[in-house]
């Protein structure tokens, strides 16, 4: 019984056990009971569940003990089925049992009629055994279906019973109840055949599987079953329907004592496969399953042991090779069950594995066998490799005009030895015309002529050597000599007779097919080749003849004797020699015989003598035969060498006397006409006449051309002549010639001609015409004359000796490479033939390598030897070693290194040379590496030539100048080391901040319109968006619409246009008439010559230049001009790069310039009585705006009024301001100078950069920067357009807070000692020398990345910031003087979020553009500045919380809390924050030196510039006007531009009075020499066309501390009146 493990089981567990113990004892008792009861009447019994199914069953659920238990599915229906038969009726019973008994006895006599004389223990076949159906278990159902039996049947009443039952009439009510209530089941076995049976399973069981337990007590309780049954009829038998079912209280309701159907178990019924309990038999006894779980450690290794990790003792172990835990386990188990299983565990129970064989490197594996020994599937298989057809099939350099290959195929002509439509006579004719070429080839080279001469002066050189050493003894080196002598004699004389019968020969197969072709001839009565043999005789002097011949037959014979001789003599001291071993062998099997006699006397005496003998002939038997006695060689028989040499030379030569015949055939002769050839012969000349070629020139396996089509002549000719030109771009890999014959509209291959890529050498006009032999394997056969092809030929009577002839020829065809203009040859260069240096196989064959006619020239061969790396140690290159060490002289060096692989190198990619020297992967690997040329490169091409040479030029050209200071664009040294400084710090940034690029959001990457609101402020459909189709249109007042933006990815050049709308003008300065001398008055003037046409104040029109792209407007009049005018600018990206980055990091600026275009007349000339008068039109420079691209970028649209820089002086023009109101109110009254309206913006609309979206590292206090996060967080909600900032990042990328910047600093000590009692010109001398540090916004330093923000001291070192490192240093500034000063956040034209600074002075606030220098009124009109977010000072940052943000309509008023926000209050206190800024300022003096030397370089570049521009026309330079403007510039400096104009001008007057002068000076703080350059530029000074011109250039450089420099550039033209 299975006994439950369950530790915290319940009581109806407990009580479940106890009952099935009390049913184990009584069923036990119930046994004995029914065995007893067996032995006296056997009755059939009903079995519910057969015992080798159950024992299988108990097995599987042995072998799943983890499967919990189920109660029995068929219990139900088993206690209704006992309920029902309690209520039977007692006379039905009694009835029952006398049927019952009546039965049994005879059920019993017949079944010992039917019982067979086999043992009961007998096995019974597959066949006949009974089988049992189960419902716990998944039967596949195409076993079940084998067998006959329901599945769902478990048990079935034997037919004999109710055969039997029938027998003894109609069956009664319970008969029929029974019928078909019970469950019916077949015959159970004979009890005793039963238990053996089971008792044999039982054993067997154990002993195969040698399992204990489970198995045995199942088979126990199924076995009892059947005797369950039986009782438990019985008893229902006896049970009457009143009797109560519990009698008594005491009685215990589980112990009822009924019969053994009380202790049925049902179970699920279970069918198994007749094939699923064969293989389960099989399995049981072959198979071995090993389990997969765990096995423990104790059992792995010895009693008492523990596992040792030697990993854990220091011990290097290697890494095991990965392998699942369940693979392990299942192996581990199987490796246990054998005998010598524990020797594969190791130390530390796990199986011992070595560490993982999988190497870094490949290594090949040791053969320790010989590769003959080796079993075939082990030998290595060696391939060879095919490289790709489509590797290197470019020639480099052919898309460059120079790269301009050509191929010349010239197909002259091919002729056919063999042809299907060939008459028999054409057969011979061929024949004999190969027979006459090979004739003529041999009589050309004349080896029996050469051989001949070889023969005789080597023999008359042997003999003159014996005549001179006869007398003397000849010394060995001496016989040496004469024995190579007579062995090169006899080589030389047999090859000359080899030869001298091949030429006889020949000759007589040329006259035998003569013969034969004369014969045909004669036999068909017509002529079909023009072929006729002549056979020339030319006559000998018999005598000279004859004595030739015995000459040679003599010294023939005298050789062939010597040669005998010397045989003869060499074989007799071999025969010597082994006749002398041969006795000695015998001597000593001799002494053996003796010795072995002595020996079996001594020991053997009782042995007969008769025995020994016999034992001692069979010892000695095979002895002598192996030393056979040797045979004396035998004498040469000089009597029939004479003989055989005279044979020999009648069959070979000319018989002496004979005339020399020479044969010599004509193509004269005549063909017979068709009308006298019979019908065969005719249809195939037809068919010949009917069919024409033509060849396809394939080049790399694509067709390129074709040559005309040729028809097929008489004689199997055809004609061509063609030269193709093929322009290369692939390297050649292969030419093939395609013949095509043609009938009628059908053209079939005949052949394919495969050419040779001829050497680079080989040009075209040098290169002979070549022969290349073709032949084709078609059958083809005729029924008229033609012999076909690949057809049995016989041109003997009886039609023996056939042959078959395939259809064959020559093409005649040269292939060489052009020649260009100038005799250039049209060939690439040797590195880039096909299989050219790289190729390993090429380099293995030496005649792919080298060609065949290579192969005779030594030095070629030592070449390919060397490229090759052939192995000298290796047999096969012996010879060619040995050869090479002759040619050398004895020299062969071994390569220093040992191959392992000789292919090796075919299977590199390609060599690492050629990779560097890649310009593709170059361009890839400096994309890949985020270089700045290369980092936005979309598309790489795709092929090495598509790749220019200039892609890298400015790469290069960086890399170079990367260590030198370029002095030409700095020109100062402090400037260029700061250059440098600034492009470490920019590159640093860029590669910092590159991750974080990379953190996209959803809208980065997908753009989708937005899903309009039902109501709101936004792109509502109903709400605020329906009033506004109510609106009333306003044509006079248009509003400008929001364009859709469009992102960068997709543009290229042409794509992004620049929209400059110029609309007006004020307060333009106006012409001054000018006097040309002294005390001249202006009504003198306007009499001149030259005087201005049409008395005008002014007539200006604007030039917008960008990227050197000039437009203008029309010309206005007037100094204050309406134009409204759109000019359109393309713009062009640094290197094509149309990013964010690269766009915010743009450099080009746009300028816009307002000019005065001027009218002289030049002359007037009477033509056709009437007068005309010419005119020039001269345009004066008047003052410009400068807007950076990134701003526009930044801003996407830039819209306002601008105040024009025009120049302290403008020569010719006065600034008189026109006092003129408009409507009563004067707009200009509260600042100076000229003013501008335009509107700027960029079509199509970009996206502007993201700042990026990173926390930064900080020192700050961690609630300062969540309070500042949520103050920023709060004001952007509230105040979305109004910039707002409390932390900044500096130089070294970390947050700090904004009011740490502020700190009163002191400007430099000389600029206060200029204005010692004025204050206010001391301030505005200072805010001039902040504004001449050079400006240079963060997104165009860092591409847009990040806006950092430098301290004072580094802003002063590197020279160059933007808005808020001015800002800052000039607030500063202030603070130190005594000033009450904040820094405004705020926006401005045109650079959009900018930083000024206020200041509190005489009761009112001014506001400084700390960039310019300026500074205005809070009421100013023209204020640059347009918004105010907030003020910041050392204390506290404040949010402008006001309705409005213009400076005009707000207060600064900072104590009200009402109108500005502080971030420190009561609730959030100063924390007392120390400065980032140094406590003072170290300046560096000035130097007036290196400032005056500046000065001169910067003059001669520009005048160099100047006349760059003027091509066309010569640059003169006025000395003297240049003088007086170098003395006037420090003047301007000094007084800053102011009051010093009019002096000036009556100064020049004076100097060049009959000169018109327009001129001015430009201000510019000095950083690099391009800016100063690009503003001359835009001034057009150098667009002056008057032949008579002059120009002067003056430069001054103004120091100040700290090398800030103050750069002025006077300007001006000079014509003379």
């Amino acid at each position: 019984m299975k006994e439950l493990q369950d530790s915290g089981e319940d009581m109806g567990e407990t009580l479940k056990r106890r009952f099935k113990e009390q049913r184990r004892r009584r069923k036990t008792k119930l046994l004995e009971q029914s065995s007893a009861q067996e032995s006296q009447d056997d009755v059939e019994e009903i079995s519910s569940i057969q015992h080798h199914s159950e024992n299988e069953g108990s097995a599987e659920q042995a072998a799943e003990p983890v499967v919990g238990s189920r109660p029995p599915t068929g219990s139900k229906r088993e206690m209704q089925h006992t309920t029902g038969s309690q209520h039977l009726d007692t006379s039905v019973k009694k009835y029952l049992e006398e049927r019952l008994r009546a039965a049994m006895s005879k059920g019993q006599s017949l079944q010992q009629e039917e019982a067979s004389p086999e043992p009961a223990s007998r096995l019974q076949s597959f066949r006949d055994r009974d089988t049992v159906t189960r419902f716990d278990r998944e039967v596949e159902p195409d076993k079940a279906g084998r067998h006959n039996v329901p599945p769902d049947i478990s048990n079935r009443v034997k037919l004999r019973e109710a055969t039997r039952q029938a027998e003894q009439g109609l069956p009664t009510a319970e008969e029929a109840y029974k019928f078909f209530t019970f469950n019916f089941e077949p015959d159970p076995q004979h009890e005793t055949e039963k238990i053996n049976r089971k008792r044999q399973k039982q054993n067997k069981t154990t002993e195969d599987r040698g399992e204990e337990g489970g198995h045995e007590a199942e088979d126990q309780e199924d076995g009892d079953i059947d005797e369950d049954n039986q009782d438990e009829h019985e008893d229902t038998n006896n049970i009457s329907e009143e009797d109560p079912l519990v009698r008594g209280e005491e009685e215990d309701l589980f112990l009822i004592e009924k019969s053994s159907q009380d202790f049925l178990e049902v179970k699920k019924a279970e069918y198994v496969g007749y094939q699923k309990r064969i293989q389960r038999e099989r399995e049981s006894e072959l198979l071995f399953t090993p389990s997969s779980r765990p096995v423990p450690t104790s059992i792995k290794l010895p009693e008492n042991m523990r596992p040792r990790y030697l990993e854990d003792e220091g011990l290097y172990v290697g890494k095991r090779p990965p392998m699942s835990q369940t693979n392990e386990n299942i192996l581990e188990s199987r490796i246990l069950k054998m005998e010598e299983g524990k020797k594969w565990i190791g130390d530390d129970g796990r199986i011992m594995a070595l560490p993982d064989p999988i190497k870094e490197s490949s290594t090949r594996p040791p053969l320790f066998h010989m590769e003959e020994d080796l079993d075939p599937a082990l030998q290595t298989v060696y391939r060879k490799a095919i490289k790709s057809k489509y590797a290197n099939m470019y020639i480099a350099g052919t898309a460059d005009p120079e790269g301009d290959y050509q191929l010349d195929v010239d197909v002259s002509g091919l002729i056919f030895s063999h042809h299907p439509l060939f008459s028999r006579e054409h057969v011979l004719g061929a024949r004999l015309a190969q027979l006459y070429d090979q004739y003529l080839t041999r009589q050309h080279n004349n080896l029996t002529g050469h051989l001949t001469d070889k023969l005789n002066g080597l023999r008359s050189a042997l003999r003159n050597m014996l005549e001179i050493h006869d007398s003397q003894s000849l010394t060995q080196a001496m016989q040496q000599r004469i024995s190579d002598y007579s062995l090169e004699i006899r080589n030389t004389r047999q090859l000359r007779d080899s030869e001298q019968e091949k030429d006889r020969t020949l000759l007589k197969n040329i006259i035998k097919v003569w013969k034969e072709i004369k014969a045909l001839r004669e036999f068909q009565t017509f002529t079909n080749t023009p072929y006729k043999l002549f056979l020339r005789k030319e006559n000998v002097d018999q005598a000279t003849d004859e004595q030739v011949f015995e000459d040679e037959i003599s010294a023939e014979v005298v050789e062939l004797e010597a040669e005998s001789e010397e045989d003869y003599q060499r074989k007799l001291a071999e025969y010597k020699k082994q006749l002398a071993e041969w006795k000695l062998s015998r001597r000593k099997q001799k002494a053996k015989k003796k010795k072995r006699k002595k020996k079996k006397k001594g020991q053997l005496q009782d042995d007969t003598e008769e025995d020994e003998d016999q034992e001692l002939s069979e010892s000695e038997g095979p002895e002598e035969e192996d030393c056979p006695k040797p045979e004396p060689p035998e004498r040469p028989d000089f009597d029939s060498i004479e003989q055989q040499v005279r044979e020999k030379a009648s069959r070979i030569r000319r018989k002496p006397g004979e005339s020399v015949l020479i044969p010599e055939l004509h193509a004269s002769g005549n063909i017979t006409a068709n009308d006298l050839c019979p019908r065969a012969e005719v249809a195939r000349r037809e068919d010949v006449a009917k069919r024409s070629l033509f060849i396809k020139i394939l080049y790399n396996g694509k067709e390129v051309s074709r040559t005309d089509s040729r028809s097929l002549n008489t004689d199997f000719r055809v004609h061509f002549g063609q030269i193709f030109n093929l322009k290369i771009v692939n390297c050649p890999q292969s030419i093939n010639l395609q013949v095509f014959e043609e009938l009628g509209s059908s053209c079939s291959l005949l052949t394919q001609v495969f050419v040779p890529v001829p050497e680079p050498s080989v040009l075209t006009g040098s290169g002979p015409l070549e022969e290349f032999e073709f032949s084709s394997n078609q059958r083809v056969m005729f029924d008229h004359e033609g012999v076909g092809s690949d057809v049995p030929l016989s041109f003997e009577p009886d039609g023996s000796n056939k042959q078959t002839l395939l259809t064959s020829g020559k093409l005649s065809c040269c292939v060489s490479w052009g020649i260009g203009e100038d005799d250039v040859p049209l060939a690439p260069p040797v590195s880039q033939q096909p299989g050219g240096i790289h190729s390993g196989l090429g380099r293995l064959d030496a005649v792919t390598s080298i060609g065949a006619s290579g192969l005779y020239d030594m030095k070629k061969i030592g070449e390919w030897a060397t490229q090759s790396r052939l192995d000298p140690n290796d047999p096969k290159n012996a010879s060619i070693m040995q050869l090479l060490k002759v040619a050398r002289s004895g020299e062969v060096t071994a390569p220093e290194y040992f191959r392992l692989e000789q292919l090796q190198e075919e299977f590199n990619f390609v060599t690492d040379e050629e990779l560097e020297g890649s310009k593709r992967f170059r361009l890839l690997r400096l994309r890949n590496q985020e270089v700045a040329e290369f980092r936005n490169y979309k598309c790489v091409p795709g092929l090495e030539r598509e790749v220019s040479d200039k892609v890298f030029q400015e790469y290069e050209k960086r890399l170079k100048d990367g260590e030198i200071i370029d002095t030409k664009e700095h020109l100062d040294s402090h400037r260029a080391l700061v250059a440098k400084y600034l492009q470490k710090i920019r590159e640093s940034v860029i590669n910092r901040f590159l991750l974080a690029k990379h953190h996209y959001l959803l809208s980065d990457l997908v753009i989708e319109e937005e899903i309009p609101s039902i109501g709101g402020a936004g792109p509502g459909i109903l709400g605020i968006n329906l009033f506004k189709l109510a609106e009333s249109k306003r044509p006079l007042k248009p509003q400008r619409k929001e364009r859709k933006k469009v992102t960068a990815q997709n543009l290229s050049d042409g794509d992004i246009r620049l929209l400059v709308n110029i609309i007006r003008a004020y307060d333009i300065p106006v012409r001054r008439p000018q006097s040309n001398k002294p005390g001249q008055s202006p009504q003198s003037v306007i009499q001149g010559s030259d005087w201005l046409i049409g008395q005008v104040q002014v007539r200006p029109f604007v030039e917008v230049s960008f990227q050197r792209t000039v437009l203008q407007t029309t010309t206005a009049d007037g100094p204050n001009p309406c134009w409204n005018e759109e000019l359109q600018l393309p713009f062009s990206a640094p290197n094509g790069d149309y990013s964010i980055a690269s766009l915010q990091s743009a450099k080009d600026e746009v300028f816009i310039s307002i000019f005065d275009e001027v009218v002289y007349e030049t002359g007037v000339s009477d033509k056709d009585g009437g007068k005309s008068i010419h005119t020039r039109a001269e345009k004066h420079w008047l003052g410009s705006v400068k807007i950076p691209f990134s701003t526009i970028y930044s801003q996407s649209r830039i819209d306002g009024t601008f105040k024009v820089n025009t120049p302290a002086v403008l020569l010719g023009y006065s600034k008189e301001r026109s006092h003129g109101t408009n409507g009563g109110y004067d707009m200009r009254s509260l600042s100076e100078g000229a003013f501008i309206t335009v509107f700027i913006t960029i079509e199509p609309q970009l996206v502007p950069g993201e700042p990026i979206r990173e926390k930064f590292d900080s020192q700050e206090d961690e609630h300062l920067l969540q309070a500042s996060e949520r103050f920023e967080r709060d004001a952007a909600q509230q105040y979305p357009d109004r910039p707002f900032i409390t932390t900044v990042i500096d130089l070294n990328g970390k947050t700090v807070f904004i009011t740490r910047y502020i700190r009163p600093l002191n400007p430099p000590q000389e600029l206060l000692d200029a204005f010692p009692n004025n204050p206010q010109e001391a301030t505005a001398l200072v805010a001039r020398f902040v504004s001449l540090i050079p400006s240079l916004p963060d997104r165009v330093s860092f591409s847009g990345v990040c806006d950092l923000w430098s301290t004072c001291d580094q802003f002063l070192t590197l020279l160059a910031g933007d808005e808020e490192e001015h800002a800052v240093l000039l607030c500063n500034y202030f603070l130190s003087m005594g000033k009450k000063a904040w820094l405004i956040i705020g926006t401005a034209i045109p650079e959009g979020p900018t930083a000024y600074v206020l200041t509190y002075e005489q009761s009112r606030y001014l506001i400084w553009n700390p960039s310019s220098g300026q500074y205005y009124g809070q009421y100013d009109t023209f204020c640059p500045l347009q918004t105010v977010g907030c003020l910041v000072n050392a204390d506290n940052v404040w949010l402008n919380v006001q309705q409005y943000t213009a400076p005009m309509r707000m207060s600064f008023d900072t104590t009200k809390a009402n109108l500005w926000k502080p971030f420190f209050s009561r609730s959030f206190s100063h924390p007392g924050l120390s400065s980032v800024q140094q406590e003072e300022l170290v300046y560096r003096r000035t130097d007036k030196a290196a400032a005056a030397e500046l000065q001169d370089r910067i003059e001669k570049i520009l005048k160099e510039k100047i006349m760059e521009w003027r091509p066309r026309q010569p640059t003169r330079w006025n000395r003297y006007c240049t003088t007086t403007l170098k003395q006037f510039l420090p003047k301007l400096e000094m007084s800053g531009g102011r009051d010093v104009a009019e002096g000036h001008r009556h100064e020049l007057q004076s100097l060049l009075g009959d000169n018109r002068i327009a001129g001015f000076p430009l201000h510019l703080p000095f950083s690099e020499i391009r800016p100063i350059v690009e503003a001359v530029h835009s001034t057009g000074v150098h667009n002056i066309q008057a032949s008579n011109v002059e120009f002067a250039l003056a430069v001054y450089v103004h120091p100040y501390p700290n090398n800030v420099l103050s750069v002025w550039v006077y300007l001006a033209s000079l014509v003379r009146t």
